[in-house]
């Protein structure tokens, strides 16, 4: 038994067989494995398109932002809350900004601004928070504050503060 391997019918038995099983294995095995993970992976899809189609149908104005023409803009804070109060039907009478000159700390470039919304509903802020957000990535909310309006029952003042870095 010790010196099977040395003979060299083994081989000749052993290497066809060897050679004969390998396309069962891969069939039967590594095949269904490979069509059971291309069934997942298409459902994954299929789940994740839906959801495409629904943010779509629900706010489709975020193509807005995905243009050519915003990506290559240098950033202005009166363009940014302009075009996010305009989307969200603010008039330009019901908001006020305040700008600051771009500081250096650290190394990295920075402009901070204060906004005041006046007489808003909770939607129409987050609806604005967020649309200026999608549109400015590099845009950060350091700061919300909202007092509600004595006597009304849906209407606010927000404060926002905004730091933008370039």
């Amino acid at each position: 038994m010790k010196a099977i391997h040395k003979n060299p019918t083994f081989y000749y038995v052993l290497v066809p067989i060897a050679v004969a099983l390998w396309p069962l294995i891969v069939g039967g095995v590594y095949l269904q494995d490979a069509e059971r993970n291309r069934d997942d992976e298409e459902k994954d899809y299929r789940r994740g398109r839906s959801k495409v189609d629904e943010i779509l149908t629900i706010d489709g104005d975020r193509l807005d932002f995905a243009g050519s023409k915003n990506g290559g803009t240098e950033f202005e804070y009166y363009k940014a809350v302009g075009k996010a109060a305009e989307l969200c039907e603010i008039s330009p009478a019901s908001y006020q900004l305040n700008s600051k000159p771009i500081v250096i700390r650290e190394g990295r470039k920075s402009r901070n601004c204060h906004v005041i919304l006046k007489d808003v509903d909770i939607a129409t802020f987050a609806r604005f928070l967020s649309r200026i957000q999608l549109q400015w990535a590099k845009l950060e909310c350091v700061g919300a504050t909202l007092t509600k309006k004595k006597g009304m029952p849906d209407t606010w003042k927000v404060d926002l503060d905004f730091k933008y870095y370039y």
